[in-house]
């Protein structure tokens, strides 16, 4: 049975890195330079101005938000009480732009990076995945990744999983009790591995582009495929055992499940994912779905 999307919020320019936490949504919305909340009625309020533009949210044990400042290779810290500092300079780690993350329970950041200047229309090259601590230091945890993207760790924490959104894959780690990432594995094969060089030649090759994503309790990841235009539910493997299409000239970029009950899925729609689409439209929607398990884990 098709699932029933129902629009939660319209006029937004483009959204990621979703997350629940306290009764409401929070999102990033890139071309706003901000992020926001959006309660489950659909009333949205601005938390903070990014102007390097926002993408991965996260929180610290003292309730202060991380946010990815994407173009000045940054992570920024909001302190509960609304002051905003600079947490990481990741500048020096990584090529292209900063871009989404989870952070686990110890305040130990995972970041993902482009690797290249995509919107100029570089040619696409691995990046690296950096860790960044509670204390704001920061290192490269894991390289020659194809443009590493959305991020769930396990609810023991014990297991990292990344979606390589020009790989065709997932790929997992387990994390050390240093914070180490050991036993690099793949925990999810779409297809062949892309040969990278300009995007519109890698883009072809791509069966599914893992994109934001969240982790339910039965081990599955819903993802948002950046090249189809649909959300999908994948068993370790690759095996889609669920999907949601997006509606008719809509792509979904982001996913993320919440909601009282953990079992409302919520999709970050936008006709493209363009600059200079994107920019100045704002013709972004966040889409909620029900469906049958909770969330788990992190984000």
């Amino acid at each position: 049975m098709p699932r029933e999307l129902k629009p939660l919020f319209e006029g937004g320019r483009y959204f990621e890195a979703p997350r629940w936490r306290d009764g409401r949504w929070w999102v990033s919305d890139f071309y706003r330079h901000a992020v926001f909340t959006v309660t489950p009625d659909g009333r949205s309020d601005k938390v903070l101005d990014v102007a390097h533009q926002p993408s991965g949210l996260g929180w610290l044990p003292d309730g202060s938000l991380l946010v990815v400042s994407m173009k000045n290779r940054q992570l920024l810290r909001r302190s509960p009480a609304g002051k905003v500092s600079l947490h990481a300079d990741l500048s020096t780690l990584c090529r292209g732009h900063c871009n989404d993350m989870v952070v686990d329970a110890r305040g130990t950041a995972w970041v993902g990076s482009f690797g290249f200047d995509l919107m100029a229309g570089a040619d696409a090259q691995p990046s690296v995945l950096m860790r960044v601590d509670a204390d704001g230091r920061a290192q490269v945890a894991a390289d020659s990744l194809f443009f590493p993207n959305g991020a769930v760790l396990s609810p023991d924490g014990r297991t990292l999983i990344v979606g390589e959104t020009l790989g065709n894959r997932c790929t997992a780690w387990t994390v050390g009790d240093d914070g180490r990432l050991h036993d690099r594995r793949v925990w999810a094969q779409f297809g062949p591995e892309p040969q990278l060089g300009p995007v519109p030649q890698v883009l072809p090759q791509l069966k599914l582009a893992p994109d934001g994503c969240a982790l339910d309790a039965e081990g599955q990841i819903w993802a948002a495929d950046a090249i189809g235009a649909r959300c999908v539910r994948i068993a370790a493997g690759g095996q889609i055992t669920d999907e949601i299409a997006a509606p008719a000239g809509m792509g979904v970029f982001a996913c993320m499940l919440g909601g009282d009950d953990g079992k409302t899925l919520l999709l970050c729609a936008a006709p493209d994912f363009y600059e200079h689409n994107r920019a100045q439209a704002d013709e972004a929607v966040l889409y909620t779905a029900r469906v049958d398990v909770p969330h788990a884990g992190l984000p």
